[in-house]
């Protein structure tokens, strides 16, 4: 049995009207979830606010309700905690519910703009080849061991998070890697877990229609490196100018990953091909299957990671020589006529210039290279001109799509994005609002030796389109009409 005081530890409490002795059942933060003997939680949401629920929790068995305005009509026999902030006593009490389970493994929060699900999903894969029981919170997935679930957020709610993690203790899993997204790290969502270790990729233009601006963006990342505790370990990428940001007020210990400046750990690239990358880490030769430049990057934090958490190096090396790309990240199928076909998340500036820049530097410069390419619907406007200017400066033809328009018109986000074309570059595009219409017309206008990119959706496997989902695969679709177009 366990008490409303027992979860209300760390918690500040501003005001207590009523019992905090009486046994619950579950936490919800959503009033429908609420049942007999259960505490309701109200948050202030961007579309809702919690607190014209309670009522309704109250109606529905809530014994105890956590707010930050202590209704004006209470009822008796409920208990009403008053604190200054809901979602952080939300994290908090929901990793007291769970007997703090962070404390009893190994998690390490990987966060930035672009690499998350790279980083943290393939050290999933490389402690799982050196034998540990490892768990993974990722955009692509979630695994307690072996026990796959489907991930519906970057980063999840603070209850779904703590669930997680209590199912990876019990299942003995030692070591956790997790993506932190700056929606997570904002509403508090990781408030209240202990982490072993922090690692920063990169920052760039994104998630600019949440933030109000880039220095908040950057600054609510910072927090994320602020809040570790002196135990654990701050890795930063220090190519990135706003790697030196994210360790200027943490109690953590410092390390840097770099290719180009002064760091703990250097990688240099000796061989970029589609086969992969050949790259000196710290000395030691290394060939890997992943590719480019970003990629690099990756490698570079997982192998300092892998190191600062006990493996041994050349253990390590040779673990990395095994990995394979991740679903979705320049994930890449050949056709019958040597067509190279690439699906891949980048839908960020930064992210597809990496990208092409990346297929640039392989091409011999013969090929053409045609990218498909969209923007979300109801996400940052912003980016959608720079997204086209990238595209259509580093492809050889550019044909402009829809991606998740949500409730926007595609058409609406094509001609945002297309405002971004320079005019001498123009001509190479054309705009098909169809995603299938347009990866065909790619394969069909794509010759022997010629490399098409498909960018945006990646690992995704739906469209959404006014609040419906509809079966989409970049990658399947794009096999099959290779095939059929006997490609």
């Amino acid at each position: 049995m366990i008490l409303v005081r027992d979860i209300l530890y760390k918690v500040t409490l501003d005001k207590v009207v009523g019992n905090t002795a009486v046994a619950i059942r579950g936490i919800h933060f959503n009033s429908r979830a609420v049942g007999l003997d259960d505490v309701f939680v109200a948050i202030r949401g961007t579309l809702s606010n919690g607190h014209d629920y309670i009522k309704m929790a109250c109606d529905r068995g809530a014994v105890a309700i956590v707010c930050e305005e202590i209704p004006e009509e209470t009822i008796n026999g409920i208990t009403y905690i008053q604190v200054d902030d809901s979602q952080q006593a939300l994290a908090i009490m929901a990793a007291n519910y769970y007997d703090n389970p962070s404390e009893s493994l190994k998690l390490v929060g990987v966060t930035g703009t672009n690499g998350k699900t790279t980083i943290s999903s393939l050290l999933y894969n490389l402690f799982k080849a050196a034998g540990y029981e490892v768990g993974l919170l990722s955009t692509v997935k979630v695994m307690v061991g072996n026990t796959q679930f489907i991930a519906t957020h970057t980063t999840p709610d603070s209850l779904t998070i703590n669930r997680y993690l209590r199912e990876m203790v019990d299942a003995s899993v030692e070591y956790c890697f997790m993506e932190v997204s700056s929606h997570g790290i904002h509403q508090k969502r990781t408030e209240g877990l202990y982490f072993t270790g922090g690692i920063f990729t990169n920052l760039s233009h994104d998630h600019l229609d949440y933030h109000k601006d880039f220095k908040e963006y950057r600054d609510v990342k910072k927090l994320f490196f602020d809040r570790l505790p002196k135990s654990a370990f701050a890795l930063v990428n220090t190519d990135d100018k706003n790697g030196s940001v994210m360790l200027q007020n943490t109690k953590a210990k410092k390390y840097a990953y770099a290719l180009k400046s002064y760091a703990n750990y250097k990688a240099q690239i000796l061989e970029n091909q589609f086969a992969g990358l050949l790259l000196k880490i710290n000395n030691q030769e290394l060939w890997v299957k992943l590719i480019g430049n970003f990629n690099a990057y990756n490698l570079l934090a997982i192998y300092a990671t892998a190191d600062l958490l006990g493996l041994e190096q050349l253990e390590i090396l040779q673990l990395m020589s095994a990995l394979e790309s991740v679903d979705g990240r320049f994930q890449y199928t050949v056709s019958k006529t040597n067509i190279t076909a690439i699906v891949d998340y980048a839908h960020t500036p930064d992210a597809l210039k990496n990208v092409l820049e990346t297929i640039n530097s392989i091409r011999t410069g013969n090929e053409e290279l045609i990218t498909v390419v969209g923007c979300g619907g109801d996400r940052d406007v912003q980016k959608r001109p720079k997204m086209g200017n990238i595209s259509s400066m580093l492809s050889t033809k550019v044909i402009f799509t829809s991606d998740n328009p949500r409730s926007e018109k595609p058409e609406t986000i094509i001609e945002e994005i297309e405002t971004g074309v320079p005019a001498i570059h123009y001509k190479k595009t054309i705009s098909i609002a169809d995603r299938k219409q347009a990866i065909k017309a790619a394969c069909q206008m794509a010759n022997d030796d010629d490399i098409i990119l498909i960018a945006g959706k990646g690992h995704e496997n739906y469209q959404e389109i006014n609040g419906e989902r509809f079966d989409f695969d970049d990658f399947k679709i794009v096999n099959e009409l290779l095939i059929a177009l006997n490609k």
